[in-house]
């Protein structure tokens, strides 16, 4: 039977007596890769290097290091730094909230005078926010509450109040607010509005549908970039130094004036010192993020622990495999 014109035929093989051969098993050979493993060794080098210099050279004196690092003064330099970056955050964090909620808002107003604060406190730098608040009594001695070009129903004296501690809080929380609120508003504005639409439908009201519904959704967007923003607050938190608060940075700058031949190993305390808070931060960023992970990830990522083995288990069987090859 003829086949129709266009139509491909498949040449057939002609049958055979010959007894089929076995089939042997193949080994897979992984894809070699020179340029990764050179760039390791260069690496390894590098590291090795680094820490050598770290090591052997005596210009860091870690003998004057060990004796700073738990030394009662700077401890007390480091829980002022604990102190204004804690305040700092929850108040900076609070004011970026309703800021956020103020740009969003309906009212030409209050659009307006959030992005009006936004746009001032993210232009100005912090330094001169925190001068600014230090010498603020010169303006203004007193400050008083009432009708505006009105009577004064109370007034009070605003040196007694602005110590140190509060102009430091204040300023860093004044700064923080307007990062925290384009952090908070972009959180808000990930969230899908048919979340919106369905807390509507069900005639909840705005407060519930915010707090149970939108903002427990923001926050799986809002805490890695807000916990980079907490980051750069606590390395903020040395200048607080310059309006007379004796912080961390600042107690191992009063102490390198008073011994100069221990400034590197000051300075190395206070570098190990921000570098313990961040990792700390970190760590808790970690399993803030797994928590609000597990309404949107069928599998949570894995713990530090967990990736270590799994790292371990890995490196094993690669190691095999090479020595097989």
């Amino acid at each position: 039977m003829s086949e129709p014109p266009g139509t491909a035929v498949l040449p057939v093989a002609p049958p055979t007596d010959e007894p089929s051969k076995p089939l042997t098993a193949q080994r897979v050979l992984p894809l070699r890769r020179p340029g990764r493993w050179i760039a390791t060794a260069v690496v390894l080098v590098l590291v090795a290097q680094f820490v050598h210099g770290l090591t052997t050279n005596p210009f860091y004196q870690w003998d004057r290091f060990g004796y700073w690092f738990l030394r009662p003064t700077i401890l007390d330099g480091l829980l002022i730094t604990l102190e204004v970056a804690a305040y700092s955050a929850v108040l900076g964090l609070l004011g970026g909230i309703l800021l956020a909620l103020a740009r969003l808002s309906k009212s030409p107003v209050l659009r307006a005078v959030s992005w009006t604060y936004i746009w001032a406190l993210r232009s100005i730098p912090l330094i001169v926010v925190l001068l600014f608040l230090y010498n603020f009594s010169a303006l203004y001695k007193t400050l008083s509450v009432g009708v505006p070009f009105g009577p004064a129903f109370f007034s009070f004296d605003e040196s007694k109040l602005a110590t140190d501690m509060v102009i430091a809080v204040i300023g860093l929380s004044l700064n923080e607010a307007a990062y925290a609120a384009e952090v908070v508003r972009g959180g808000i504005l990930s969230v899908d509005q048919g979340q919106h639409e369905a807390a509507a439908a069900l005639g909840l009201p705005k407060s519930y549908q915010f707090t149970k519904i939108v903002f427990p959704q923001a926050l799986r967007s809002i805490t890695p970039n807000y916990v980079n923003q907490l980051i750069g607050l606590i390395k903020s938190t040395s200048l607080v130094f310059y309006v007379s608060l004796l912080d961390l940075f600042g107690t191992a700058q009063t102490m390198g004036a008073t011994y100069p031949g221990d400034i590197v190993p000051l300075l190395l305390v206070v570098t190990v010192w921000y570098l313990i808070l961040t990792s700390l931060v970190s760590v808790v960023q970690f399993y803030v993020e797994r928590h609000y992970a597990r309404g949107a990830t069928r599998n949570l990522p894995p713990t530090p622990l967990q990736k270590l083995r799994t790292g371990l288990t890995d490196l094993r069987a690669r190691i095999r495999r090479e020595a097989a090859v």
